[in-house]
């Protein structure tokens, strides 16, 4: 069976423009395909004979830039422009293709990408060009050392031609374990804001091809009937009225018995026949409490000694210091279960070739987890899976799970088929609204006691909630001495320097599925650092970005905090709003990166409040792109305000109450006036950016109405008492 998906429409023209043979590497060196003079000259560059560059992206295209990034970091030193190169995603393959930061797997998460990638991808553009300019050089007999490659062209000695009449003499060459990389004063691509994203053009004209655009010969559609309740399986079905739905195929309860499959020959008839199914389930291990009884039991761990003493203080001497301390500040934070949303629901679709090899399309965040799974599922060996990464319409980490659980999924329905037909698994809005992972609860108590000058002489930190990482895959790295890093992630590594902090966490017991969600745990240490940071500069009667400053002296981590700080207070008119309006600030680090934004605000609690602008300075190490960097931001803003304005996911019952936008709205264009972005000029290696603008947007919000003489501890803001214009 062949796909109908076209690869021009996720290459850029200059690739298309030739037949590109994907060939493999080794690891001595370039292959060229036989009797052409196409090659791979290492396992991130491609070249034909034409002289069409094609940069391999292992990190798949969700939105956030790295198909634009990497290629752009190719290009730089390979000598092309942009215009002359194209890209493709890697092939599932852990060994070739791993993210550095991960281990041997391969994946996108973490805002890594960019980070774990800069001198990969700069050592692969570098090679390339180095064999080809060894290749021209035998050629014309001179000195390599005498030529360069500008917008494709091998030039020097007196000599010019374009790459590709060398392609094929370069793959002879084995590459370089130190190549010469280009000098920052040589870039024409890194850090030039005219470059442009690669996938915008398709994704305007239509030409793109999402996960959810597959279609490929004589496929099924799959839905999957799941139980209300997590924890619950199928006792038994009735499909007799979905027989009666045009298109229906027929009904299978899943290995896993977590659901019915529903087969039909299209999506309307999937949708139709799975309504029309009744299915009995049987609840008896099912999840039963309500999101109350979920509060209940963070509010108890957060009153209780904590398991475990994450920073080893000595908790008892920091709470005598807050007892006997001149002021004491205190406050306590809830955060609810929150949805992913993304724009695209979850979907992929599977095949068998002729072959008997297992060919998975899908918008890929974690390859190696699927191409796991489909081994054991088929009993075949890795060489025999294959995934096929396309564009994903957004993920904010949801297709990342630890358990590939929507590719299991399809993996199990298609395995109940004869396998003659594609299968293509779709999960509408309801479905990830309400059988999806979430944002664990997050519970904090915190106390601050300031002498009589204001200052902090002890700061007592307690988080109780749900534990992500413990109980997968990923607990081996992520948990040590039985603490989950990312629940306590912004606090335990604050740049801040506090005197007599203690910081305490305890574990509750799951209520659902819990997965990282765009910053993972900074998005709700953040809001707590910051609007305590604000609380005690209030009380010391200080300014809360003098206040901020005073405890960011010293290293270069803490400077750099410090230093964008000082921006977004002066690029935001800090302390001098518009007449009416009011304003909050606050920074976090996340990720590698540093990131500060002034919210300034205007109405009124009971009249309703409107966001007129969010001012953000970020340190990102050197800005690659600074146009994706600027969006990267707008987008984390958009998202951290939109959830903490009106977002939050609740049960009944064990049960999902909401299910779809109208009743988890997201973000509306109208809810911010502006955003403006400064990115501050940095020589340090590149951070990540798809995460680190969302940690500092609910707390800024937060400040802002603070000012207006109500600090907000519960999210979302418009259930506890904020109206919004």
């Amino acid at each position: 069976m062949t796909t109908k998906i076209s690869r021009r429409s996720f290459l850029g023209t200059a690739a298309a423009a030739g037949a590109v043979l994907y060939v493999g590497a080794t690891a001595k060196g370039a292959v060229a395909a036989s009797g052409t003079a196409d090659a791979m000259l290492n396992p991130f560059v491609k070249i034909n004979g034409n002289g069409s560059v094609v940069a391999v992206v292992k990190h798949f295209e969700k939105g956030q830039g790295p198909a634009t990034g990497l290629t752009s970091l190719i290009a730089e030193e390979l000598g092309v422009t942009m215009e002359q190169i194209g890209y493709e995603f890697a092939p599932s393959d852990a060994a070739t293709y791993n993210n550095l930061l991960f281990g041997p797997f391969q994946g996108t998460g973490g805002s890594t990408a960019m980070a774990n990638s800069w001198m990969q991808y700069r050592t692969a553009g570098a090679n390339a060009r180095e064999m080809l300019i060894k290749a021209a050089a035998q050629a014309w007999g001179v000195d390599a050392a005498a030529l360069d490659i500008q917008a494709g062209q091998i030039s020097g000695a007196g000599k010019s031609a374009p790459l590709g009449e060398f392609v094929a003499a370069a793959s002879g060459f084995a590459p370089s374990e130190t190549p010469r990389l280009r000098d920052p004063s040589e870039w024409k691509i890194i850090g030039n804001p005219e470059t442009r994203r690669k996938d915008s053009p398709i994704k305007v004209n239509g030409r793109a091809q999402f996960a959810m655009d597959v279609q490929l010969d004589n496929q099924m559609v799959v839905m999957i009937k799941r139980t209300p309740q997590r924890g619950g399986i199928v006792a038994g079905f009735d499909d007799s009225a979905a027989k009666e739905v045009t298109g229906f195929v027929m009904a299978q309860v899943l290995p896993t018995k977590h659901g019915v499959a529903v087969y039909a020959e299209n999506t309307w008839a999937a949708m139709q026949a799975r309504a029309a199914l009744k299915v009995e389930w049987d609840l008896s291990a099912a999840e039963v409490r309500s999101s109350q009884e979920i509060k209940d039991e963070i509010m108890a761990a957060l009153h209780t000694a904590p398991v475990y003493n994450v920073n080893k203080a000595d908790h008892a001497a920091v709470s005598s210091a807050v007892e006997s301390a001149a002021q004491t500040v205190e406050k306590t934070f809830y955060f609810p279960l929150l949805a992913h949303a993304p724009m695209e629901p979850l979907n992929c679709t599977i095949e068998q070739t002729a072959e008997g090899d297992i060919v998975l399309h899908d918008g890929a965040q974690m390859p190696t987890g699927p191409h796991m799974a489909y081994q054991q599922i088929f009993g075949l060996p890795p060489e025999k899976i294959h995934i096929k990464t396309l564009l994903a319409g957004g993920s904010f980490g949801r297709r990342a799970t630890p358990d590939a659980d929507y590719q299991v999924e399809a993996g199990l329905a298609f395995v109940l088929t004869d396998r003659t037909r594609p299968v293509k698994l779709v999960w509408d809005r309801e479905d990830d609204i309400r059988g999806g992972y979430y944002r664990p609860a997050v519970g904090h108590k915190v106390r601050v006691g300031l002498d009589e000058s204001g200052k902090i002489v002890g700061w007592e930190h307690q988080v109780a909630g749900q534990s992500i990482m413990k109980g997968t895959a990923f607990e081996g790295f992520a948990v040590h001495d039985g603490v989950d890093h990312s629940s306590v992630e912004g606090i335990a590594d604050s740049p801040y320097v506090i005197p007599g902090m203690a910081l305490g966490l305890t574990d509750t017991k799951k209520a659902t599925s819990v997965l990282w969600w765009r910053s993972v745990g900074h998005t709700h240490t953040a809001y707590v650092m910051e609007v305590m940071m604000d609380m005690a500069a209030r009380a010391a009667g200080h300014d809360p970005v003098a206040f901020r400053l005073s405890y960011l002296s010293g290293d270069k981590d803490q400077e750099r905090k410090a230093a964008v700080l000082r921006l977004a207070a002066e690029k935001g008119n800090w302390g001098r709003p518009a007449a009416g309006h009011v304003q909050g600030i606050a920074v976090h680090k996340s990720f590698g990166s540093y990131v500060a934004e002034v919210v300034e605000i205007s109405g009124s609690l009971e009249g309703g409040i409107q966001i007129q602008k969010v001012t953000a300075a970020v340190d990102c190490g050197i800005a690659v792109n600074p146009d994706v960097i600027k969006a990267q931001i707008e987008g984390g803003i958009g998202y951290g305000i939109g959830h903490a304005m009106r977002d939050q996911i609740t049960l009944e019952g064990g049960a999902i109450e909401q299910s779809n936008f109208p009743d988890y709205e997201p973000l509306r264009i109208s809810d911010i006036k502006a955003i403006e972005t400064h990115i501050v000029a940095s020589p340090e290696a590149p951070t990540g950016i798809g995460e680190p603008g969302t940690p500092p947007s609910a707390p800024a919000l937060a400040n802002a109405i603070a000012q207006l003489d109500m600090v907000v501890s519960e999210l979302p803001m418009s259930e506890h008492g904020v109206a919004f214009a």
